[in-house]
């Protein structure tokens, strides 16, 4: 038989967390942000879930193009734009919309010879520094952009480096609203400023005509631990699992794995599960993080390793070989009541953030959607 670990991803999770982006925003239309295969879940999987979208969005031309393969015909956005003047070419051919962050794409576009005009997103740096143009050289962007026969319409877009928590002490997204409310004052095209932090924190501000729903439609939250998944409605879209392989027993004194990170201080039940770094698991998981076993709360102990944890049974005597291990995700019904293990308290437990473990998850590991 295969190797017991497999993800799923979860279709009816996908399609609630949509709809829980637009009940925070009800008058913008959302885009299904599909980037990273679409978060680690796979664009082609997760495609079913998201595709009551207005709009999706994704970094390269491979990812729109396999959106408009899945007989996707709506709008799909580059976030990031084109990276040579060659990619205009495959955006007038998929009609895609594409951002316009610097003056070289607009150079490009000066240069492209097409039928049809393209839709573009004026991207401004409103203190992200990261991409866009900063506010004193927006209007002149603009303005270049306006000229061109190449482009039909603007509309413009900004992203926030706070929106989910507060910045130097005060609110996360002040700074940016002024600057980018300042930059496009007067200007018209469509307005895009809303990621997932903002939807969920801040959408009475930041829901204009576009929000940006990423990490929220595979139950993730952007403001964890201040919220969790359950404050904000989400479901995980994604779950990890496995199943012990072996189980030991440990005297005082005893070691686990690699390392000797762990040293036993009383009599301990080990059991070990198939998973490990080359799964996608993170090896600088420290003991203490959180695992279900047979639907039941624990933790791991010692190192990761390449293809194995240790979790602690101690306090689990019905459980043991063959048992089933959530990593994360949705756990087996234990008394008729539904079990779950955020992915997020897993990541915050392992120093990182879900987004993080979602996309990490090895090509070896077996993935099916239900």
């Amino acid at each position: 038989m295969p190797r017991p670990i497999e993800a799923l991803v979860h279709t009816g999770a996908l399609a609630h967390n949509l709809a829980r982006a637009r009940a925070q925003a009800p008058n913008a239309r959302v885009w299904a942000v599909v980037k990273a295969n679409a978060y680690g879940h796979g664009i082609e999987r997760a495609y079913p879930g998201l595709r009551a979208a207005d709009g999706f969005a994704c970094i390269d031309l491979a990812e729109a193009e396999r959106l408009r393969a899945l007989d996707w015909r709506g709008p799909v956005l580059l976030l990031e734009g084109v990276f040579e003047p060659r990619d205009l070419e495959l955006c007038s051919r998929l009609k895609l919309w594409h951002a316009v962050h610097c003056e070289q794409q607009i150079d490009w576009l000066a240069m492209h010879k097409t039928h049809e005009p393209h839709r573009v997103f004026l991207k401004l740096n409103s203190g992200m520094n990261r991409l866009g143009f900063a506010p004193a050289a927006f209007r002149a962007a603009y303005a270049r952009l306006q000229a061109l026969p190449q482009v039909d319409e603007i509309a413009l877009m900004t992203h926030f480096s706070d929106a989910d928590a507060l910045r130097q002490g005060a609110d996360g997204i002040a700074h940016q609203l002024a600057a980018f409310g300042a930059a496009t004052d007067g200007l018209a095209g469509e307005r895009s400023i809303a990621n997932s932090a903002a939807t969920l924190r801040h959408a009475g501000r930041t829901a204009l005509d576009w929000v940006r729903a990423g990490i929220l439609c595979y139950g993730g939250v952007p403001d964890f631990p201040e919220h969790d998944a359950a404050h904000w409605g989400l479901r995980p879209a994604m779950t990890l699992r496995s199943k012990i392989i072996g189980v030991q027993q440990l005297q005082p004194g005893d070691t686990v794995g690699y390392g000797s990170a762990y040293t036993a201080e009383r009599a301990t039940r080990v059991g070990i599960v198939a998973c490990g770094y080359a799964d996608g698991y993170p090896r600088h998981a420290p003991t203490g993080t959180p695992v279900l076993v047979d639907g039941a709360r624990t933790r791991t102990l010692g190192r990761v390793s390449m293809d194995m944890l240790a979790v602690d049974l101690s306090a689990l005597p019905g459980s043991g070989f063959g048992s089933e291990v959530t990593l994360w995700g949705e756990g087996p019904a234990v008394g008729g009541q539904a079990t779950r293990l955020p992915i997020d308290a897993v990541a915050c437990a392992a120093g990182t953030i879900g987004y993080e473990l979602m996309c990490a998850v090895a090509p070896r590991v077996p993935v099916t959607h239900t």
